[in-house]
C-alpha cells in the first residue's frame, strides 16, 4: 500500500490538509497542539506507557436488562430477558449477550456505582468529570473530562499522534455533545475527534496525511522558510526561533511521517480479526481505539450510540442512542437490535486485548452515565403510537464493564438491592473508578490546575481506587 494513500477500510481521497497550522484536532489547530507538545518538553523516561480506552453509551444502558438482572423481582421490574451463566460463577448476564459468557474471566462487573444527577448533561457532567457540575442541566463542561486532564498531564509525550482521540457519529463531533470539553485547561485538551461510521467504505479520516501533491508543496514550504529564515537566526538572541524551528520540525514530521495514519488504517488488520469484531460501526470503532492505543494514545473515547447503521435497518419502535425511555422505543425490541451489536463489539476488544498482551497497559471502561429505572413504565411511543414499555433514567444505580490495566478479572464487584434501585454492598461513585483510572496512569489525582479565577483545583476532589481491581 502506498504511504500516501489510507484506506480505512476502503480508498481515502487526501484532502485533508487545510493549512500548516489549522489541521481540525477537535476544533483545536495542529500549530496550537504541537506548540504545547514542543513548550512542555520530551517525555520522562521512567513514564509508564499506560492507556484508556473508555467506551462510552450515551443516553444510560439498562443495568436491569445487562448486568444486573433481577429474575426474582416482580414481573414490572425484571422485565422480558432472562439471565444466563458465564465461565465465572456467579456472574450472570442478560441472554442477548452470548459472547459475554464465554470470556467472563477476563472481565470485571462493577454493580454498585451510583451519583445523584438525573439529567443527561448533568449526567454527562457529573461522570465525565468527577465532579458536581455547577448546572445540572446541559452539555458545556463547567470542569475538564476526564480525558482532557489526561492530556493536559500527558502533553509532554512526542508520540506523534494526540493523546487524547475520540470517536463519534458524523454530526455528533462537537465536544459539547457528550460533555468532553476541557473547561479552564483549555481548547488545546478537547479530543481530536473521528467522527464517522469506520466501517462504512467513504469513511474517512481527515487531517491525518498530505496528499503528494500538498506533501510536496510543504517540503519546498520549509526549504523556502529555511533560507528565508536564515538572517533572523542569525541574530535573535531570545531563543524564539529556536523554538519556532522545534516547532516546524514536529508539525512537518507528523504529518509527513506514517505513524500518525498508520494507526488509523484499518485495512492493515487481517479480515478475520475484523470480522470478529463485527462489521458495523461499534466494532470498527472499538478495533480502532485497540489500535490507536497501540500506537501510544493515552486516551481513547470511543461512542457507541446509534446502532442502526453499517446496514442495520432502523426499528420503527427503536431508539437512537441507549435513552429507552417508552416514548422512545420498545425497550425489549430495540435490545433485541442492540445487545447483539454491543455483545460483538465489546468481547472482540476484551479478548483482543488480551490475546495481544495488552491487559496490563490498556484499561477498558465500558460504561454510560446512569443506569434506569427498575420498575417498567408504559407509554405510547412517539412513532409508534402505541402503549410500550421503557425505563426512565435512574443515576442511583448503575453497572459498567471494566478489564485490563494489570487488574484482576472475573469479578462481581458490589450488589443492589433485590429490585435493583440503590448499592446493597460496596458503594460506589464515578469517582472511584477515576480514582483506580488516575493510579493506573501514574497520575496523581491530588495534582491541581487553576480554574477561571485562578483558584487551583485538584485533579480529583474524592473517590478512592477500588481497591478489588488493583
Amino acid at each position: 500500500m502506498s504511504r500516501r494513500t489510507l484506506h480505512c477500510p476502503g480508498p481515502l481521497s487526501r484532502r485533508s490538509f487545510l493549512q500548516m497550522g489549522a489541521l481540525g484536532l477537535g476544533g483545536f489547530g495542529l500549530s496550537d497542539w504541537l506548540r504545547l507538545q514542543t513548550k512542555a518538553g520530551t517525555s520522562s523516561a521512567n513514564e509508564p506507557e499506560t492507556s484508556v480506552i473508555f467506551v462510552w453509551l450515551p443516553g444510560g444502558p439498562p443495568h436491569m436488562e445487562m448486568y444486573d438482572m433481577k429474575p426474582n423481582a416482580p414481573l414490572d421490574y425484571r422485565g422480558l430477558f432472562n439471565p444466563v451463566s458465564t465461565n465465572v460463577p456467579g456472574l450472570d448476564v442478560c441472554e442477548l449477550l452470548p459472547l459475554h459468557t464465554k470470556c467472563a474471566d477476563k472481565y470485571n462487573i462493577i454493580r454498585s456505582v451510583a451519583h445523584e444527577f438525573a439529567d443527561h448533561g448533568g449526567g454527562h457532567k457529573r461522570f465525565l468529570t468527577g465532579r458536581k457540575p455547577k448546572e445540572p442541566t446541559g452539555f458545556v463542561n463547567d470542569y475538564p473530562a476526564v480525558g482532557s486532564v489526561v492530556a493536559k498531564m500527558r502533553e509532554h509525550r512526542n508520540i506523534g499522534l494526540p493523546n487524547y482521540i475520540s470517536g463519534t457519529n458524523a454530526g455528533r463531533a462537537g465536544v459539547d455533545t457528550y460533555s468532553f470539553g476541557a473547561a479552564y485547561l483549555g481548547p488545546a485538551y478537547v479530543p481530536f475527534n473521528v467522527p464517522g461510521d469506520p466501517n462504512d467504505g467513504k469513511f474517512e479520516v481527515k487531517n491525518i496525511s498530505l496528499s503528494t501533491e500538498l506533501s510536496d508543496r510543504l517540503d519546498d514550504r520549509v526549504r523556502l522558510l529555511d533560507g528565508f529564515d536564515k538572517l533572523r537566526r542569525d541574530i535573535d538572541h531570545s531563543g524564539l526561533m529556536n523554538a519556532t524551528d522545534q516547532f516546524d520540525e514536529k508539525a512537518v514530521s507528523l504529518l509527513t511521517s506514517d505513524k500518525a495514519w498508520k494507526a488509523f488504517d484499518l485495512s492493515q488488520e487481517s479480515e478475520t480479526l475484523r470480522d470478529r469484531y463485527g462489521r458495523h460501526a461499534w466494532g470498527q470503532r472499538a478495533l480502532l481505539a485497540r489500535r490507536l492505543v497501540e500506537a501510544g494514545c493515552s486516551f481513547v473515547t470511543m461512542v457507541m450510540e446509534n446502532p442502526y447503521q453499517s446496514g442495520v435497518s432502523w426499528l420503527k419502535n427503536g431508539t437512537y442512542n441507549w435513552d429507552s425511555h417508552a416514548v422512545n422505543c420498545h425497550l425489549f425490541d430495540d435490545a433485541k437490535v442492540r445487545f447483539p451489536i454491543y455483545d460483538q463489539a465489546v468481547t472482540a476488544l476484551v479478548e483482543d486485548l488480551h490475546d495481544r498482551g495488552l491487559t496490563k497497559n490498556v484499561m477498558l471502561v465500558v460504561t454510560g452515565e446512569f443506569g434506569r429505572t427498575p420498575r417498567i413504565s408504559h407509554q405510547t411511543g412517539s412513532k409508534t403510537g402505541v402503549s410500550q414499555p421503557g425505563r426512565d433514567h435512574w443515576p442511583q444505580a448503575m453497572s459498567m464493564l471494566v478489564t485490563g490495566g494489570g487488574m484482576r478479572t472475573g469479578q462481581v464487584i458490589g450488589s443492589t438491592n433485590a429490585k435493583g434501585e440503590h448499592p446493597h454492598s460496596r458503594p460506589l461513585t464515578p469517582n472511584d473508578l477515576w480514582a483506580t483510572v488516575y493510579h493506573h496512569l501514574g497520575i496523581d489525582p491530588e495534582h491541581a490546575f487553576p480554574d477561571h479565577s485562578g483558584r487551583p483545583m485538584p485533579i480529583l476532589p474524592f473517590g478512592e481506587p477500588i481497591t478489588e481491581l488493583l
